[in-house]
């Protein structure tokens, strides 16, 4: 099986510009997560999508693969259909999945990627996988960066929300609540159909890309993981997360 990751990243990110090239231990948010990805063995190829030639000449730099695509993309699925029609034409091969790593998740595993494209092994239905993981702190589960989400007896997502979910009507006693967390693989055919269906009214009011599937009918299956990681969506972000990696072991591994 051929499987691709591909990290959309842009300078023009409304809440934190810039954000991609924002250093973590001297590196730019971008590099560890290109790195990291590569460092996942179930993966053929790993590449950042971009509009910006500053992050293409980075990642260049660094012995990395890099695809420009165009600046008109609204969403970071559409950014990484282009790219990966691309690299299909320059490699001559199709791509059977591809797995979106946003490029403010420093904190990702190899580990994660293999925990997320694992569904597609044992069920061929599943067109689409999230990660998701327990939120541990009340400030988390208030946070509108942090997309919550609630699940069925099967594992798939029932919905998707900023707002703090599930609600609890005698308040929070346990907390009891699970984050997306934006390891994304799709099948290759259905991430275009996915690009080539109208948003929805739920995905627009939640600025949640995945509710227009859930609105059209279709399952997305989570799968948990214990790996912690955090998104950087904000400069006191940035700094938490540096802060968390003081002791990461994988970053030895970068080359």
């Amino acid at each position: 099986m051929n499987i691709v990751s591909i990290i959309p990243a842009r300078m023009s990110a409304s809440r934190f510009p810039g954000k991609p090239m924002k250093k973590i231990h001297g590196l730019p948010m971008v590099a560890h997560c290109y790195f990291r990805s590569s460092l996942c063995k179930d993966v053929s190829d790993t590449y950042v999508a971009t509009c910006d030639e500053e992050i293409f000449d980075y990642i260049e730099s660094i012995g990395g693969k890099a695809i420009m695509t165009s600046d008109l993309h609204e969403r970071a699925s559409d950014r990484v259909a282009e790219a990966m029609i691309d690299i299909e034409k320059q490699t001559s091969k199709t791509i059977d999945l591809i797995v979106m790593v946003q490029g403010d998740e420093p904190m990702i595993t190899p580990t994660m990627i293999t925990q997320a494209i694992s569904p597609f092994k044992s069920d061929e239905n599943i067109s689409v996988v999230n990660l998701m993981a327990k939120i541990k702190s009340i400030e988390e589960f208030n946070d509108p960066n942090e997309i919550k989400v609630v699940v069925d007896s099967l594992s798939n997502a029932l919905y998707f929300s900023r707002a703090p979910i599930p609600y609890s009507k005698d308040g929070i006693k346990e907390l009891n609540a699970l984050k997306q967390v934006c390891v994304i693989p799709f099948k290759r055919d259905y991430l275009l159909q996915y690009n080539n269906t109208e948003e929805t009214p739920l995905e627009i009011m939640e600025s949640v890309d995945m509710m227009r599937i859930l609105e059209n009918g279709k399952n997305v299956r989570m799968v948990l993981t214990s790996e912690e990681s955090f998104s950087v969506d904000t400069e006191e972000d940035r700094k938490r997360v540096e802060e968390l990696m003081l002791n990461d072991h994988l970053m030895q591994s970068y080359k």
